[in-house]
């Protein structure tokens, strides 16, 4: 497993794009670690509800819109992911540029998407 990958605003609820994408990331072998306002498991990916000092995180994948980006630049930017997806309805240019300030590569993308597409 490569591209071990953070979601963050990972959601219990099976209909939310977040609950998919844990889903399909597991299901592509990918590794997965998840970040969301309640605590439980989807595909066998526990949900964590603070900040976690995750290690080799590749890629994080935002299901936030902007506004609610904004607490959690410094942690992000503290991972030093290689890359963070920004999915339909989270784009957020001020927090493109801080991440290219700090060499990290942003992408405005769908998880899904990608995925389906081989082009993760």
């Amino acid at each position: 497993m490569d591209k071990k990958t953070l979601v963050i605003g990972a959601s219990l609820k099976s209909q939310r794009y977040s609950n998919k994408a844990i889903k399909r990331l597991t299901a592509n072998n990918i590794a997965v670690v998840a970040l969301g306002l309640r605590a439980g498991e989807v595909a066998g990916v526990s949900i964590d509800t603070s900040n976690m000092p995750y290690e080799n995180i590749n890629t994080v994948t935002l299901y936030l819109n902007p506004k609610r980006q904004v607490g959690y630049y410094n942690y992000i930017i503290s991972l030093q992911p290689e890359r963070v997806i920004f999915n339909p309805g989270t784009e957020n240019m001020e927090f493109v540029k801080l991440l290219q300030e700090h060499n990290i590569k942003s992408e405005i993308a769908c998880t899904l998407v990608l995925l389906a597409t081989k082009q993760y």
